[in-house]
């Protein structure tokens, strides 16, 4: 399997094959706008900036299962995301990353990823609230947070995992060495 095999759901309602992505580096993020992490959209968008038309895709997918961090309904969370940050990448409708409702792009990159650490100052703080919902947080791939962001190459396969206190700059090399 691969990204491509999966349908999700746009902001719409509408049914959106991911295969038509096939050919573009993507990077795929779950977001929530009232997060501590969520001005990394400023960064997302200025990366999304640099090198879309290089070939890169960012699919924001909103998800509110990280301490009701994205109440809204997806017209709020995009009316705040593009007024608030200006973004322009495509925004997906709200979903669960982890858990019976998962939907299953993310059942499937959580199979097939793993934690990667918390990184910075965060680290201490995000690990022991993520300890309190998941002991054996650190030994299972689900999604542990908001903002944390699968690089996929031009083939749709998984190259890395960022958790959401990885820097920025981390992120786009990464980009970069798959453009």
């Amino acid at each position: 399997m691969n990204l491509y095999d999966f349908k999700v759901t746009d902001r719409k309602g509408n049914e959106v094959a991911l295969f038509d992505y096939k050919g573009k580096v993507v990077l795929v993020v779950n977001t929530a706008t009232g997060c501590g992490f969520t001005p990394q959209y400023t960064d997302l968008q200025n990366i999304y900036d640099e090198f879309k038309d290089a070939g890169l895709e960012i699919l924001d997918f909103p998800c509110n299962q990280f301490a009701n961090q994205a109440p809204g309904d997806n017209e709020e969370i995009h009316t705040f995301c593009t007024g608030r940050f200006g973004i322009t990448f495509p925004q997906f409708g709200k979903i669960d990353v982890n858990g019976e409702n998962a939907i299953p792009l993310y059942k499937w990159i959580t199979e097939n990823t793993s934690f990667e650490g918390f990184d910075g100052a965060a680290k201490l703080m995000l690990g022991a609230v993520v300890k309190s919902m998941d002991k054996d947080y650190k030994k299972n791939g689900n999604i542990k947070w908001n903002f944390t962001k699968i690089l996929f190459n031009k083939n749709g396969e998984i190259v890395a995992r960022f958790e959401p206190t990885a820097s920025m700059d981390r992120v786009k090399a990464a980009i970069k060495k798959e453009l």
